[in-house]
């Protein structure tokens, strides 16, 4: 794998891209999957998983999705590696810290990835940029299409496709979106509107998925289970939830944006980026919530001199795993703190 090459490329929702960008940075669909006749990947031996990853890496190179796909053998990794894909959302928390013969396969773009010997045997992933579910299922759909083909897939007339959690039995699908909501985290009306999510089948969690915190004020919204809807029916239903919860953090920016509140607005914008600009030691969580502060001022209008894309860079590549990457070796964390500064002020003061 070419790190600094992946490094350098723009991430699916950095370039600020896609329908409704403004709130939504990305849409992903992830599949679940699961050979017939074998046990889950934690039931498997080292053996037996070797033999599930050389199978589904055989039949992925048959496919025209995956067919030119770099495969990743994650036993071959350094900690600091798996942390930079998982950053990328390209693996998952759990295949970046469990062990045992597992990997993944990586589109040349980036927009497909295919972990294999994670909860499931396969779990397939589409990204897209802004809201865009339906370009993300087309080709997530025909991936699928292609690897079922040459698979036997674990697959109940009754229950639909078997998987490891309860919650992803059914059609194994996962729509999922990333949203941007800090005026809602502002005016104290982001837990009323979330805690609302459960009546429709909806889900919130945090910047990295399952059991992660929210950082920057970015939420990932995703069905909350697959069983008894049909695909088309579930991404209908994300795309209106997530619709509506644009409405509302929009409505919450037009607030802010009100003559009683433009000045503790204003306030709060250029001293995020005054502090971005001069700091010597920032720390993620704080460099994530005054990258908010700005990327919420930029979509107010308000004249900070900077491009959107750069705020979402910098999002992107502050990350703890792109940080220690980048310098190639494990940074302690006033190390990490003083580099991560660094780099805020020279992207925030380079020529446009």
């Amino acid at each position: 794998m070419n790190w600094e090459k992946i490094f350098n490329e723009p991430h699916v929702w950095s370039e600020n891209l896609g329908p409704q960008h403004d709130v939504v940075l990305s849409s992903r669909i992830r599949l679940a999957r699961n050979l017939i006749d074998r046990p889950f990947p934690a039931r498997l031996d080292h053996s037996a998983q070797k033999q599930v990853l050389h199978q589904v890496v055989e039949a992925a190179a048959g496919t025209a999705s995956l067919g030119d796909a770099e495969f990743i053998a994650l036993p071959q990794m350094r900690k600091l590696e798996r942390q930079f894909l998982m950053e990328r959302h390209l693996i998952s928390p759990e295949m970046a810290s469990e062990d045992g013969e597992r990997g993944v396969l990586i589109s040349p773009t980036r927009h497909l990835s295919l972990m294999i010997n994670e909860e499931d045997h396969l779990r397939l992933q589409s990204f897209s940029s802004g809201l865009a579910l339906r370009d993300a299922w087309k080709s997530a759909d025909q991936a699928d299409t292609e690897l079922g083909d040459k698979l036997s897939y674990a697959y109940d007339a009754e229950w639909g496709f078997c998987t490891r959690c309860p919650t992803n039995v059914g059609t194994g699908l996962r729509a999922s979106c990333l949203l941007h909501l800090p005026a809602l985290a502002v005016n104290g009306d982001i837990d009323r509107v979330l805690e609302g999510l459960t009546t429709l089948g909806v889900t919130a969690r945090g910047f990295y998925g399952e059991k992660s915190k929210a950082v920057g004020d970015l939420f990932q919204i995703s069905n909350a289970t697959s069983l008894g809807h049909t695909e088309n029916e579930l991404i209908d239903n994300i795309e209106r939830v997530v619709q509506g919860i644009g409405q509302y953090e929009r409505q919450a920016r037009e607030g802010l944006n009100n003559p009683h509140q433009r000045v503790t607005t204003e306030d709060q914008v250029f001293r995020a980026w005054g502090i971005l600009l001069q700091a010597r030691l920032i720390s993620y969580d704080e460099a994530m919530t005054l990258l908010s502060n700005v990327r919420l001022g930029l979509q107010l209008g308000l004249p900070v001199p900077v491009r959107p894309n750069v705020i979402n860079h910098l999002m992107l590549i502050t990350q703890p795993g792109h940080l220690q990457l980048m310098k190639g070796n494990t940074l302690k964390t006033e190390e990490r703190d003083k580099w991560r500064a660094a780099i805020i002020r020279n992207k925030l003061t380079e020529p446009s």
